[in-house]
């Protein structure tokens, strides 16, 4: 069964840098994507950022040039570098795990979630 736990959260004023971290632990035989996805409160929960096999990102038109993602294989863990930060990027910050299990099942995992707020 794979747990993540995630880390990095807190408050901070407007334009200010943020690095968050999530751990994957259990027993994973193969990572294919790893993400960060947020919801503020009244809203829809919105991708932030996405790697996947290779190496390859994607991210939301709202944090593109603000955020980066990286993920460690060797730690399974995954960052969310977040800098320039602005009042609306407050939210609850969720990670997930798409992968396959020693078992050889597909597994997909999230984390607690992270209350990132941002002043002004």
């Amino acid at each position: 069964q794979v747990q993540l736990v995630e880390s990095g959260g807190g408050a901070v004023q407007a334009g200010g840098s943020l690095r968050l971290s999530c751990a994957a632990s259990g027993s994973i035989f193969r990572i294919n994507a790893m993400g960060w996805w947020r919801q503020a409160p009244g809203k829809q929960r919105e991708l932030v950022a996405r790697i996947v096999s290779g190496g390859y990102t994607n991210y939301g038109d709202a944090v593109k040039g603000r955020f980066t993602i990286s993920g460690d294989n060797a730690k399974n863990t995954v960052y969310l570098q977040m800098n320039s930060l602005k009042p609306e990027d407050t939210a609850v910050y969720y990670c997930n795990i798409d992968g396959v299990a020693t078992t050889r099942a597909q597994f997909n995992a999230w984390g607690q979630g992270t209350q990132v707020t941002v002043s002004s």
